[in-house]
């Protein structure tokens, strides 16, 4: 499943806020060589940000996978 920018705008985060800080985003992507304006553009699979090991990326990936599963309900 592919995570987008949408998903990174509306995730909520531990402060009750929704959404991860995009300076911060490119920052994570730079650190671990993904490419942030491919995931602007088309997004990114689900198994890349997972392989990183990041809570926060897992976090994002859970957001993604129960919004596609209220879209399908």
């Amino acid at each position: 499943m592919k995570v987008t920018v949408e998903h990174l705008h509306s995730v909520p985060t531990w402060t009750g806020r929704q959404g991860y800080c995009h300076r911060q985003s490119r920052a994570f992507f730079l650190e671990h060589g993904l490419d942030w304006q491919a995931f602007l553009q088309d997004g990114i699979e689900e198994e890349l940000l997972l392989a990183t090991g990041d809570a926060l990326a897992a976090k994002l990936v859970e957001h993604a996978r129960e919004v596609a599963d209220g879209q399908q309900q």
